[in-house]
This record gives structure tokens, C-alpha cells and sequence, in this order.
């Protein structure tokens, strides 16, 4: 709470009030010495407010003590106290600029401090993120060389592999039986996608991707489905009229359920077509037949050669099928044969068959053996082309990526030139703005001395040329009192009483007079101005009290 309230009175306050004052004539208090002073403004007073009001009182009391300016008597003693005062005056002086130059070197001082601060600070950033930078660059290159030192290791291993030059052939028992082969665990870098072909096994199904399956599935449904039941419950007997009003309202409901069954029916009812006309429907006529183009000869050939190769390969794949699964059940196969070994006759038959079925195995190898041979050829020939494109593109894969490599450095290169002379040029503009500085800041060092240096000669000067323009003043004074005493003498011992009553008569009409006058008319001028004064004085004190009861509303 004291700490709210003084946020609070900081916060709203404003400069103090300082009443109005009326002194007594003839009075001057001591305060009044300090009106020049105001809020922020040498109030609240402190040190050098407090020396200022020392020296005031001492040069009051100095100025007390000072012999009377009529008195040419003590005219040489004024002179050398009012000399000993400047000169203090003038210490004093010195002592203040003194300070203010120190004041002014200190701030100097802090404010070069800070921007060595802030220069450092903002060196100490830009390192920190150029090291950053060069940081993540480092990594990334790393990474690259951990991949490129993986790829060659492995290529390495593939050709120790094939140092001899003999292809071995895929070996279908060890890849089924390592759970790590291709066949459990293709690698993507060989060129198997394992999501590739996943759209065969979406449920595709008529009953959900049709319209008239959704129909026919919805018609399937039972009616339970599409229009339940529901049972409300029952109510027990009671007294009152619960039973009643409940009954009144179902009756109403009821009501207002047959009413708009009936509005619906009416809207939906198909008026009765007439008893002996009848429109006769004639059916659309049919669209035109579409037409295909005849395909060349070329073509037909071409296509049915295809369609046949895929017959082959389907029916191989199918015979590679079952006799895969011949051979894993095998051993059921000899079991069932063993249980029928019994009738000599199916004996007979089934060495027959056992003849029959070597032979078909027989043509059977004979044929695959065949095919093996022309897969081989096949194969050995779409190697060899495959191999030359590959060769091709991995040549022109390497070809672009030095490419882009080179590319890349160019950039990179541009790119650090273009840093270094952004950062030359921000050197450079610092290096200029820290000139500048330093040459305005000893310019203005420069004009405080050369002012202080100034006003302290015209100083000097000024006094110099006041004191012998005083003493030179003095000496034609005494020169000329000197002359005019001569002369008065001369004209007191020549002339008579005549003259003498005229002399004085005219220094009388001359002097004397015009002062009177001028007393007479001063003293006119103030009576006149003390009545404005007092006209004032009373305007004023009249409304002091009705200004002094608003200000303390305003302040309650």
C-alpha cells in the first residue's frame, strides 16, 4: 500500500503552488531574494543553490559595509573593495566552469565507454554467428562425406564381389531362409518401393462405390433399420388428473399426425388418367452406333504377339506355381500314394502315370530349359542396354552435379565477396562516424576554451580600459577645476559687488530654479501613481479571498 501510494502522488503530482504576497512598505524579507528560483529550477535547493544563497547574503552584508559614494574621502578604499569583490567573483567563476568542464569530460568519458560497449557487443554477435554459421556448414559437409564414404564402401564391397567376373545366380532357399533378404526386406535404393501396388488391396466393393448397389444394399436391409420402433412406456393408474391431461394431449397429437398425413398424401396424389384415352409412350430413339477405327495390320500383329507373350508368361508362372506347391507337399502326395500302393492294379496304373508324368517332366525341363536358355539371352541383351544407359545417365548425373557444384562455389564466392564488402563498408562507416565524433567533439572543446579564453580578455580589457579612462577623467577634471578655480579667482579680485549680486542671480535662474522645478514635477508624478497603485493594491485584496476559497475546493 505505501508503495502504491507513492507510485500514485508521483505520478499526479504537479508543480507546488505558490501563493500571492503582499509585502509592507518599506520592507524587503530576505525570501524575496529568492523569486527568481522556481520547481526544477533551483527548487528543491540544494549544494549549489545553498552556496549561492551564502555568497548573496555576504555581498549584502559587503555591500553594507561599503564607505558612501559622496564621500570622495574614502573613493580609493571603495575602489580596492570593489576590486578585492570582482576578484573573488572571478574565482568563483573560474571554479564553476572548472566544474562544468569536468561534468562534460565525465559524460564524454560514459558515453565513449558505452559505444566501445555496444561496438564489442556487436562484434562479440556477429562473430558468434558467423561461428554458428560455419558450424552448421562443417555438419552438413560431414554428413555429405559420411554418405559419399557409404556409398563407396558399398560399391567397393560389390565389386570385391565380382573381382573373378563370374555371375552367380540368385540362390531362392538362402534368400528365403534369411529373414534379412530381399525377398522379407527390399531396400529402396535397389528400386523396390514397398507402397508400390498398396491400391490392390483397397476393398473395392459395388455395394459401396455405386448408387444402385447403395439401393440394393438399402433395400436388403430389414424395416427395423430404416424405421424403428419406438414403444412408449406405459403409465400407471393413479388418482388426480395427471392421467388425464396426458391423454387429452396424446388425443391432440394424434389428431394433428392424421392431419398432416392426410395434407401429405393430397400433395403426393396422382389424379386418375381417363377411362378410355390413353397416352401411347413412344420409346427414344436410339443413339448412333459408335464406331472404332480399324487398326493396321502392323498394329493387330504387333498386339497379338504381345497378348501371346503374356499368355506364356502367365501360363510359366502358373506351371512354376504348382510346382512349387508340388514340391512343398511333396511328402503328403507320397503318403496318399503310400495308402493306395496296396491294389496291384493302381500299381500298375500309377507306374504308368509315374512313366507318363517323367516324361511330361522330362519335355517339361526341356522346355523350361529352352526358355531358361532364351531368358538368358533376353536378359544378357536388355542388361547390356540397360547397362549402357545406365552408364549414360550415372555420367550425366555426375556431370550435373559437378555442374551445380561448380555453380554452388560460384555463389558461395560472390556471396563472401559481397559479405567482406558489406562488412568493409560498415568498418568504414563507423571509422568515418568515430572521426566525425572526435573531430566535432574537440571543436566544441576547442570553442568552450576559445569562449572562456574570450570573455575572460574582453574581461580584462574591459576593466583595463575602464580604470584608465577613469583616471584619465579624473586628471582632466583636476586640470580643468585647476583652470576654472584660476579663473574665478582672477574674476573675484577684479570685479565688484555688481557683478557678484548678477553672478549669483544667474547661477540661481540657472540651477536652481529648473531643479525646484523638476522636484516639484517628480513628486506630482508619484502622488499620481500611488493613487493607481492604491486603486490596484485594493482590487487585488478584495478578490485575494474569494481566489483563496476556490483553491481549496480545488485542492479538497
Amino acid at each position: 500500500q505505501w508503495y502504491q501510494r507513492r507510485v500514485q502522488e508521483s505520478e499526479v503530482q504537479t508543480e507546488p503552488y505558490t501563493p500571492e504576497y503582499v509585502t509592507e512598505k518599506g520592507t524587503v524579507p530576505e525570501l524575496l531574494t529568492l523569486a527568481s528560483l522556481s520547481y526544477t529550477r533551483g527548487l528543491p535547493a540544494g549544494l549549489a543553490e545553498v552556496e549561492m544563497i551564502e555568497r548573496a547574503r555576504e555581498k549584502r552584508a559587503w555591500e553594507k559595509t561599503l564607505p558612501p559614494v559622496d564621500d570622495v574621502s574614502q573613493l580609493p578604499k571603495r575602489r580596492a573593495m570593489m576590486e578585492e569583490l570582482e576578484r573573488k567573483e572571478w574565482v568563483i567563476r573560474e571554479k564553476e566552469i572548472e566544474k562544468l568542464q569536468q561534468v562534460r569530460l565525465q559524460v564524454l568519458k560514459q558515453i565513449l565507454e558505452k559505444r566501445e560497449e555496444d561496438n564489442n557487443n556487436t562484434n562479440t554477435e556477429r562473430l558468434n554467428a558467423i561461428w554458428s554459421k560455419k558450424q552448421v556448414a562443417k555438419d552438413a559437409k560431414f554428413k555429405k562425406m559420411r554418405t559419399e564414404n557409404i556409398k563407396a564402401l558399398r560399391k567397393l564391397a560389390a565389386e570385391r564381389e565380382k573381382v573373378e567376373g563370374k555371375l552367380s545366380r540368385r540362390n531362392v532357399v538362402s534368400d528365403y531362409s534369411s529373414f534379412a533378404s530381399q525377398v522379407y526386406a527390399p531396400q529402396t535404393r535397389v528400386g523396390v518401393f514397398l507402397d508400390r501396388g498398396s491400391e490392390l488391396y483397397n476393398v473395392k466393393n459395388r455395394y459401396l462405390n455405386t448408387y444402385e448397389g447403395l439401393l440394393e444394399l438399402e433395400n436388403s436391409l430389414p424395416d427395423c433399420v430404416t424405421q424403428p420402433r419406438i414403444k412408449l412406456p406405459t403409465l400407471v393408474a393413479g388418482k388426480g388428473g395427471a392421467k388425464k391431461r396426458f391423454e387429452k394431449r396424446l388425443k391432440e397429437l394424434d389428431d394433428t399426425a392424421e392431419l398432416i398425413k392426410l395434407e401429405k398424401e393430397k400433395q403426393f396424389e396422382v389424379p386418375a388418367p381417363p377411362r378410355f384415352l390413353q397416352k401411347v409412350v413412344r420409346p427414344p430413339p436410339r443413339p448412333p452406333t459408335p464406331s472404332v477405327e480399324t487398326p493396321s495390320e502392323e498394329d493387330e500383329k504387333r498386339e497379338l504377339a504381345v497378348i501371346f507373350l503374356q499368355q506364356l508368361l502367365r501360363g510359366r508362372a502358373v506351371q512354376n506355381m504348382m510346382q512349387e506347391g508340388k514340391e512343398k507337399r511333396m511328402e503328403l502326395i507320397d503318403e496318399l500314394r503310400s495308402t493306395e500302393s496296396l491294389k496291384p492294379e493302381e500299381d500298375k496304373k500309377i507306374k504308368e502315370s509315374k512313366k507318363a508324368a517323367r516324361g511330361v517332366q522330362r519335355k517339361q525341363r526341356m522346355m523350361h530349359h529352352k526358355e531358361s536358355l532364351a531368358n538368358e539371352m533376353l536378359e544378357g541383351m536388355g542388361g547390356k542396354n540397360i547397362g549402357q544407359m545406365a552408364d549414360f545417365l550415372s555420367k550425366e548425373l555426375v556431370r550435373l552435379q559437378e555442374e551445380q557444384r561448380i555453380h554452388a562455389f560460384a555463389l558461395l564466392a560472390e556471396r563472401k565477396r559481397r559479405m567482406r564488402e558489406a562488412e568493409e563498408s560498415g568498418k568504414r562507416q563507423v571509422e568515418e562516424r568515430r572521426r566525425m565524433e572526435e573531430d566535432e567533439i574537440w571543436r566544441q572543446m576547442c570553442n568552450c576554451h576559445q569562449g572562456t579564453m574570450e570573455t575572460y580578455l574582453e574581461d580584462i580589457i574591459v576593466r583595463s580600459v575602464d580604470k584608465t579612462a577613469d583616471e584619465q577623467a579624473r586628471q582632466e577634471i583636476q586640470t580643468k577645476a585647476e583652470q576654472i578655480n584660476e579663473i574665478a579667482y582672477e574674476m573675484e579680485s577684479k570685479r565688484d559687488r555688481l557683478q557678484s549680486e548678477n553672478m549669483v542671480a544667474e547661477l540661481v535662474y540657472s540651477f536652481l530654479l529648473p531643479e525646484v522645478e523638476k522636484e516639484t514635477l517628480r513628486e506630482n508624478v508619484k502622488r499620481e501613481q500611488r493613487r493607481h497603485i492604491l486603486a490596484a493594491h485594493s482590487v487585488i485584496h478584495a478578490q485575494t479571498p474569494d481566489i483563496e476559497k476556490e483553491g481549496g475546493s480545488s485542492k479538497k
